[in-house]
């Protein structure tokens, strides 16, 4: 596998690689997903992903505006695949209540957490394998609101390893097995209160940054 070639580039403003405002992730494609703690309400309006800022911004029904992508039935369709190394540079939130995150998701599962953060936990990063039961709660005094992070991981079929920063900080042993696949998603969720705290009434919006996005693949 190379290091300067990658398969895959995320371009945000490609209409072909990814779609905007749904996901089979959330109960029929979305635009809500109460039952998971959010208060989303998925648009597809560009200014709310499409330059890889992923912004949030309340409504007067009491949900919020949020930003998804996903390669999910875009055109291109891609999708990660055992033995892919997904690269990302993001800039995290700063506002009470943002949920930030990077996953994967296909046929009702096969869901792997690039990374997940909240801001009420300000130096934890939540780094999850969905799909063999493993996680772990990464904690580092650089994670705080409004930091840069580099997130690097590695989809193996015996062991999903995720570096941070540079670092490896967690092999989770599991893996995602030979025939796993799964799609990309990149959102900022808003929390509803029931493991994390809302926003607070005087916040209208917030946002999060993904800088770049890479995947590379053995051939």
């Amino acid at each position: 596998m190379s290091s300067d070639a990658a398969f895959f580039t995320a371009d945000f403003t490609s209409t072909a690689q990814w779609v905007a405002g749904r996901s089979w992730a959330y109960p029929d494609g979305g635009p809500r997903n109460r039952s998971d703690n959010k208060l989303d309400h998925l648009t597809d309006d560009p200014a709310y992903s499409r330059e890889g800022a992923f912004r949030a911004t309340r409504r007067d029904d009491g949900y919020w505006d949020t930003g998804l992508l996903t390669t999910e039935e875009s055109e291109e369709g891609f999708a990660l695949r055992a033995g892919d190394v997904l690269e990302t540079r993001v800039r995290l939130p700063e506002e009470i209540g943002a949920w930030p995150a990077v996953w994967t998701w296909r046929d009702g599962g096969n869901e792997i957490d690039v990374f997940e953060y909240h801001p009420d936990n300000p130096g934890l990063l939540e780094l999850t394998n969905h799909v063999r039961g493993a996680q772990r709660y990464f904690s580092d005094p650089r994670i705080r609101p409004g930091a840069q992070v580099d997130l690097r991981v590695e989809f193996g079929a015996g062991s999903v390893v995720w570096w941070v920063n540079g670092r490896r900080v967690f092999a989770d042993g599991r893996g995602v097995g030979r025939r796993w696949r799964a799609y990309l998603i990149v959102n900022l969720s808003v929390c509803a209160g029931r493991y994390h705290p809302a926003p607070d009434e005087d916040v209208t919006e917030m946002s999060y940054a993904v800088e770049y996005l890479r995947v590379h693949r053995r051939r």
